[in-house]
This record gives structure tokens, sequence and C-alpha cells, in this order.
């Protein structure tokens, strides 16, 4: 009973600006500070790339929220790639998205939670912490499990919690910080400005990433026309803002040369902050905490919505078609993706491994911004968005994607092109299989209306 029942549009645009903020402001952003400083070579390059690298979001988001008010239904990439007319690359941006990224990162951030607890409380290491990771995830299933509605609330008062300390760091930083830091310039080895400037655009792209994961649950959001053009538009300015001030603060609190050794900036950053000396890192460790939470709260809300609407269209695994009659959610895809995502917490190493798969997602990315160009011929495409130059913010928008998978090939070009691989030789047949199932389903039909 439960295949025939449809998910509910419940949340509204607040919620939809949660789950894209939350999900973008993650544990990056308390290390990305020294690693694009390292990049740029200078305060100047390094702001100047984090608000170059959120400029870059925009028309990512646009193209997104033209393509989710023509189809505003659940499953993202995967609806999109499969309106523009290419089933099989559907099914293999869902199928390596289940596999190697969505319970996987469920995974990381459970871990990365139980580190910061540590802090606070002794023993969290080894087999106790992953049981404590366990736990957070289990009592954050129930929650997204029992409602949707609820989900939504807590995802809305998490965001808004994890934002707190930013804005501390923030006020603080533009309170207390010495000009002179944002003004200095290596005397020897200097980087040029510009190609300063691209190598920080590059090491600010992975905190930027997140924003798109609105469009999972595009078919539960009421009035999606306005809801989800607002979510993703809105949230990339509200990121880019954020995460410019947070730069300009640290930058202007700390020396610049320790701050590109600084494995913890804003930690060390709020040594330079009277009466925070000694409370810094407390303050950093229970901020990563809510916005990991925050993050992780996000992930188990959106990640099964694509499984779900692709066992619906016959191409998945039929269970995680299943709807909760009483809670009206993905009951099965939310169970089933959160399990191997628990597997996945005492399994460490082969998570690392599964990092190996981040440049076939950033491939995907480039052809589901792309696929705009597909959409646009179909007679059933009405977006009552439309994107403002889309050609020109498409190319944008698949040169930023370009910019993360040359990023991740460079990190490690065999082990991504073997991951490519792997996704094509074992989703390829997993499609035929579902495809060819649908097919005999549909010629019995035909016949027996026939007879």
């Amino acid at each position: 009973m439960g295949e025939n029942v449809n998910l509910k549009r419940k949340l509204g645009v607040w919620a939809a600006l949660a789950i894209a903020v939350g999900t973008t402001i993650g544990s990056g952003i308390f290390v990305s500070s020294s690693q694009v400083a390292g990049a740029a070579g200078t305060p100047k390059a390094s702001i100047i790339a984090w608000i170059i690298g959120g400029l870059l979001i925009i028309p990512q988001m646009m193209v997104m929220a033209e393509l989710a008010t023509a189809y505003p239904e659940n499953g993202s990439g995967y609806v999109y790639l499969k309106k523009a007319g290419s089933k099989p690359l559907a099914f293999l941006y869902g199928w390596a998205t289940f596999w190697a990224t969505d319970p996987p990162s469920i995974s990381i951030m459970a871990l990365a939670v139980v580190s910061y607890l540590a802090f606070f409380i002794p023993g969290m290491g080894g087999l106790t912490g992953k049981i404590v990771g366990v736990a957070i995830v289990i009592l954050l299933t129930v929650l997204h499990y029992r409602s949707v509605k609820s989900g939504g609330f807590f995802q809305v008062l998490i965001t808004a919690a994890k934002i707190v300390p930013f804005a501390i760091v923030i006020v603080l930083g533009l309170i207390y910080m010495k000009i002179g830091n944002l003004g200095y310039t290596p005397t020897q080895n200097a980087i040029p400005l510009g190609a300063g400037i691209w190598a920080g655009i590059s090491a600010t792209s992975w905190s930027y990433t997140g924003m798109s994961a609105v469009c999972y649950m595009s078919g539960e959001f009421k009035k999606p026309e306005r809801t989800l053009p607002i979510a993703l538009i809105g949230s990339s300015i509200i990121v880019t803002i954020l995460y410019t001030l947070i730069s300009v603060s640290i930058y202007g609190l700390m020396p610049f040369q320790s701050l590109i050794k600084s494995a913890t900036p804003i930690a060390d950053a709020l040594k330079y902050i009277p009466g925070f000396s000694n409370i810094g890192s407390s303050f950093v460790a229970v901020a990563a905490i809510i916005v990991i939470i925050g993050s992780l709260s996000s992930c188990i809300m959106y990640q099964p919505r694509m499984e779900h609407a692709m066992a619906k269209d016959n191409l998945f695994f039929k269970v995680f078609g299943h709807t909760n009659e009483r809670y009206e959610t993905p009951d099965w895809s939310i169970l089933l993706q959160v399990a191997y995502a628990i597997i996945l917490i005492f399994t460490s190493n082969l998570v690392s491994l599964l990092g190996y798969f981040t440049l076939v997602l950033n491939i995907m990315n480039i052809l589901v911004y792309g696929s705009i160009i597909f959409c646009r011929k179909k007679s059933d495409y009405k977006p009552t968005y439309k994107c403002p130059a889309w050609i020109i913010m498409m190319a944008i928008s698949v040169f930023g994607s370009a910019l993360m998978a040359w990023g991740t090939f460079k990190w490690a070009p065999i082990q991504g092109l073997l991951c490519a691989l792997l996704v094509v030789a074992t989703g390829l047949p997993a499609y035929f299989y579902w495809n060819n199932k649908n097919k005999k389903v549909i010629n019995n039909n035909q016949v027996n209306q026939k007879l």
C-alpha cells in the first residue's frame, strides 16, 4: 500500500533555507580559512577569493532554481538528467550518489561530532566513540522518520543556532582586529595577486557545496515556484556574506604567517580577543558540535528522497519507494540509507576510500547544469523562475564544477578514474536490469489491454 502513497508538500520557505544553508555550512569552515590563505598568499587575495568563490555559486543556484521550478519533484539531478532525455545518466547519478556520497557523508559527520565531543568527554575514541556516533545518527533518524514537519522545524532551529557562534566571531573580530594584519605582503617568494586569487578560489570551492541539497526535496515544499528560488539563491548570498565576514575577521585578528600554519584557525584567532584566550578551543568545539549536527540532520532528512524517487520510477530497489502511511515519510529509504551509513561508521577506512568517488559526482554535476540546454527544448518545460542570461549562467556553473573536478583529479587521478569506471561497470548493468524489467511490465500490460 505504501508504494502508492505520495509525499506531501508540508515544508515552507524557512525550512528550505535551513536545509540549503545548514547543509553548506559544515565542519570545513573551521579549517578552510587557513587553507585558502595558504593557497592565496595574502589576506587581500584570500578575501577576494572567498567573494569570487561565492559569486561563482550564485549562477549554479540560478540554473538549479529554473530546473527545480520546471520540475518541482523530489530527486534533484536524477530528475533533471532524466527529463533532459538521458535515463542512463540519471540513473548513474543516483547510483553513485547513494553508494559513494550520501550515506558516507552521514558516517563522516557522525564521527566528526564524536571527535569534538572528546574535547569535553574523555574516552570518546575507538569503539565507544563509534557507538556514540551511531546513537546520534539514530536519534536524528527517529526525528526525520516520524515527521517531515518536525524535521523541518528542527532544521530551522539548528541552522539558526549554528550561525550564532559565527556571528560572535565576526562581531568580536571586527572590533578587535588589527588593520595592519590585512595589509600583510610577503617580502620573498610572493605569489602574484591574480595567481593567488585563482588558487584561493579553488580552495574555497568545497566550503560552498551543499546548497542544491534542497532540490532533493522539491516535491515537499509549499509554493515551490517561490520557495525554491528563494532557498537556492538566498542561501548562496547568505553563505557568501557569512564566509567573507568570517575570513575578514580571522585575517584581521591573527598574523597572516601564523594563520597559514594553523590547523585550527578560528580557535587560534580567538586567542587574540580579550577574554577568549583560555576558552577559544572550548568555544570552537561547542560551535563545531552544533554546526556538524545541523549538517548531519540535514543529510539524514534530504538524502533518502533521491532513491525514493528512483524507486518510484522502478529504477532502484523497490523497497526504497515505500512511503509510511502514518508519518508520510520515505520510511525504508531513510532506514536503509542510515543502516548503510552506520556500517560505514565501523569501517572508517572504507569511508576514506569512498572519497575518491568525488570526481564522479563533480562530473555528474557538470552534466546536471548542462541538462538545462535539453530540458528547455521539452514541451513540458514550464519553469516559474527563469534564469537570466541562462547560457552564460550555465557556462559559469559548468566552469565552477569543472574547477572542482580538476582539483579532485589532481588530488587522486588514478583513484578517481578507477572509481568512475567502477560506477559505470556496476551501474549500467543495474540500470539495464531495471529498465528491461519495466519494458516487460509495459509490454505485458499492453497485451492484456488488447485481450
